[in-house]
């Protein structure tokens, strides 16, 4: 009787056990499994970056030159990138309308936007309280040199020519700008370089100061291969400087500021990327990385080339370096800017 029951107990018991051991292992592997498919979670969410569109804000109306450059780049990226990067036109207010949009998006790699010195000139002509320090440069994608270009019916053959008369006749020469814009900042810096003082007459854009120029109704302009390059090969224009590092290939015989002595004058407009302000390191540098391998492509220099550019890249330490001292020249200037 005895043997029985206790026989009866362990077999009863072993059932119990069992279930309990098997409770137990379920148990486990959930918090196993949990504890795995968080730590899988989070790899894919740190290493499969862009999984969705980037959008790419560009603060400037379609058909500029700024449009135009950045869907070369929205065109071309999505084959560097892994996913496409739709350009939205938001203009307004030269450009800060876009960026002030921009600087409200949240900081997780999913919009950019395109800056150019613009953003700079706005800041310190008061026309926006942001700045290049405000957002996350990523890179620094195209340059356009810009030339001072004069009438061919002028007297000045030379940059040195023009130099000698402006210094000779101050507040003579009519220079066509866009008052507040990059290339009143562009004259400001020629004016600071060699000692001179222009009259500034205002345009809206390049096309209605070059026409201007062309019509005789100023002396001189900023222009660019774009604006420009037909009225100079229909001998309607001449251009006596360049504001490049080095001379151009479409323009051979047109010296660099540089070489004619005046190692300041860097005159060009650089277009980059860049991101809301604490967008992480890593997502920075996959957009970055991204805009380099594109910068190699052969077909994306050739379409930038036909755009009047050239492809100009910088990485973010770079181009963040590069704005900083634009910035401090603009921000001396900016008195001169008020003229």
């Amino acid at each position: 009787m005895s043997f029985t029951s206790q026989q009866s107990n362990t077999i009863q018991g072993r059932p119990q056990a069992t279930r309990s051991l098997r409770f137990k292992l379920i148990i486990g592997g959930l918090v196993l499994g949990t504890a795995l498919g968080a730590s899988t979670a989070s790899l894919a969410q740190s290493g499969d970056y862009p999984n969705k569109p980037v959008e790419f804000i560009v603060p400037w109306s379609p058909g500029g030159g700024s449009d135009t450059l950045m869907r070369v780049i929205s065109n071309n990226v999505e084959e560097y990138l892994g996913q496409p990067m739709p350009v939205i036109n938001m203009p307004g207010v030269s450009g800060t309308t876009g960026l002030k949009e921009l600087s409200k998006r949240d900081p997780d790699g999913y919009t950019v936007g395109q800056i150019h010195e613009g953003l700079l000139v706005a800041n310190h002509t008061q026309m926006t309280q942001l700045n290049w320090d405000d957002f996350t440069p990523v890179a620094a994608m195209t340059a356009s040199p810009q030339y001072l270009t004069v009438n061919a019916d002028s007297p000045w053959q030379t940059f040195d020519e023009f130099v000698d008369y402006a210094q000779d006749n101050p507040g003579e020469i009519r220079v066509g700008v866009t008052l507040g814009g990059i290339p009143h900042v562009h004259a400001a810096m020629m004016e600071d370089a060699a000692n001179l003082s222009f009259r500034y007459v205002g345009f809206e854009g390049t096309g209605a100061r070059i026409r201007a120029l062309v019509g005789g109704h100023i002396d001189a302009a900023i222009g660019d291969i774009a604006s420009s390059g037909e009225f100079v090969k229909n001998g309607d224009l001449r251009f006596l400087a360049v504001g490049s590092a080095e001379r151009q290939e479409e323009t051979p015989d047109v010296p660099t500021f540089k070489e004619l002595g005046y190692d300041s004058l860097s005159l060009n407009i650089v277009r980059g990327l860049i991101a809301p302000k604490g967008t992480p390191e890593d997502k920075i540098k996959v957009l970055a990385d991204a805009m380099r391998e594109l910068s190699e492509d052969e077909q994306f220099i050739q379409a930038v080339h036909n755009a009047g550019a050239q492809v100009h890249f910088e990485g973010p330490e770079t181009f963040a370096d590069y704005l900083k001292t634009t910035d401090e020249t603009i921000e001396r200037l900016s008195g001169k800017l008020a003229k």
